[in-house]
């Protein structure tokens, strides 16, 4: 049975530096969890002992219990109550789906917000903007992921629009652990910050045709994408069958 990868050291470093608060460190025990079960190195139906990932990731339990409830919501656990979670089948078809409404929730939340940002709105998103340049620098995956949602939902409040707001929320939680994956391709940071900039400018321009195709065009799943979740996927399966 595969077995739980430990985190990269300078993670584990951070946890030891006292810089994490708990949400933060919850949030990258999901990332990491997330990233295994993705790349095959976890397998559907493989338990997910809390004490034994808690002791992997050097963190206490109450982290990894939340970043599993997170990793459920998102479908890639199933979480039973009074027994252990377990890594959930993943489905390409439900991925595409999911992905699908996700587009089209994101380009509605960037037309609206064409429409309806504040001068102040524009000024916090452009600021938010300005704050993954270290991460694109340094090539830091982990800290560009935790800073994207930030940026997206700024572009939700930005639609003043509470329930699509909260649907585009809640999906962008599903979907973290999927998109987060696509950071993993060679310049992923470089062209995901690109593609931000020019959904800035779309949406402080107030067009808002060009934001919806811009934000849509940015979140959908790619075929390269899709192509390589699905082998990794597949390669698994086929391991389990030998």
């Amino acid at each position: 049975m595969p077995t739980i990868t430990k985190p990269a050291a300078r993670i584990v470093a951070r946890e030891h530096e006292g810089v994490d608060s708990p949400v933060i460190r919850s949030d990258r025990v999901r990332r990491q969890i997330a990233d295994q079960i993705i790349s095959g190195a976890l397998r559907p139906g493989q338990e997910l002992d809390e004490k034994k990932l808690a002791e992997a990731f050097d963190v206490s339990r109450t982290p990894v219990r939340e970043a599993l409830r997170q990793l459920a919501a998102a479908n890639l656990v199933e979480w039973r109550p009074h027994q252990s979670a377990i890594v959930a089948k993943i489905t390409p078809s439900k991925m595409v789906e999911m992905f699908e409404v996700m587009a089209e929730l994101e380009g509605f939340c960037g037309r609206l917000a064409a429409r309806r940002m504040t001068p102040s709105e524009h000024a916090n998103l452009i600021s938010i903007h300005r704050k993954f340049r270290p991460y694109v620098q340094a090539r830091d995956r982990e800290g560009y992921h935790a800073l994207n949602k930030t940026f997206h939902d700024a572009i939700y409040a930005g639609s003043h629009n509470q329930y699509l707001r909260a649907q585009a929320s809640a999906l962008y939680d599903r979907l973290a652990p999927y998109r987060a994956y696509q950071l993993k391709r060679p310049d992923a940071l470089r062209l995901a910050s690109e593609e931000h900039k020019a959904i800035i400018d779309a949406i402080v321009a107030g067009e808002g045709d060009a934001a919806f195709d811009l934000l849509r065009d940015h979140v959908s799943l790619s075929n390269e994408l899709f192509a390589d979740l699905v082998a990794a996927l597949s390669a698994g399966d086929a391991e389990d069958m030998r």
